[in-house]
């Protein structure tokens, strides 16, 4: 279960935020909403911290520019999804195409920069996935 519950909560995860994203008012200011959504993320993930983290002394130098990349990253994907949903993609394929294309890109990077391997049958999956994009849209 320890591997697999990391999963179910990734999937339970992104399944409401997709649900919520398409369900966020049209009317509603993107980035007003976006601040509402990290006021209240800010809210939880400190009350977290504080109840499991050792002191804010000892941890913060453990912490690099990451942070801070992460967090432009975040505002990326939810401003973009926010848009996406606004412009009439369908809940069904947005997520289904916006994942296909990063699987395929981080596979090239891991294989480009980590030195990851890609074998032949995984080569066909990503084949496979370039095909279900066409498919979905053509």
């Amino acid at each position: 279960m320890a591997h697999w519950l990391p999963f179910l909560i990734v999937v339970a995860g992104n399944v409401g935020y997709h649900i919520i994203a398409k369900s966020t008012p049209a009317a509603a200011p993107p980035f007003l909403s976006l601040s509402i959504t990290y006021l209240v993320s800010f809210l939880l993930c400190a009350a977290a911290y504080f109840f499991t983290g050792p002191s804010l002394r000892h941890d913060l130098p453990a912490l690099n520019w990451a942070c801070f990349a992460w967090g432009i990253a975040l505002v990326a994907i939810e401003f973009g999804y926010l848009l996406l949903y606004r412009s009439g993609w369908k809940i069904s394929m947005a997520s289904l195409t916006v994942n296909i294309t990063v699987a395929i890109l981080l596979a090239l990077i891991g294989v480009l920069f980590y030195k990851d391997l890609l074998l032949p049958r995984q080569c066909i999956g990503i084949a496979l996935c370039l095909l279900g994009i066409f498919f979905l849209h053509g």
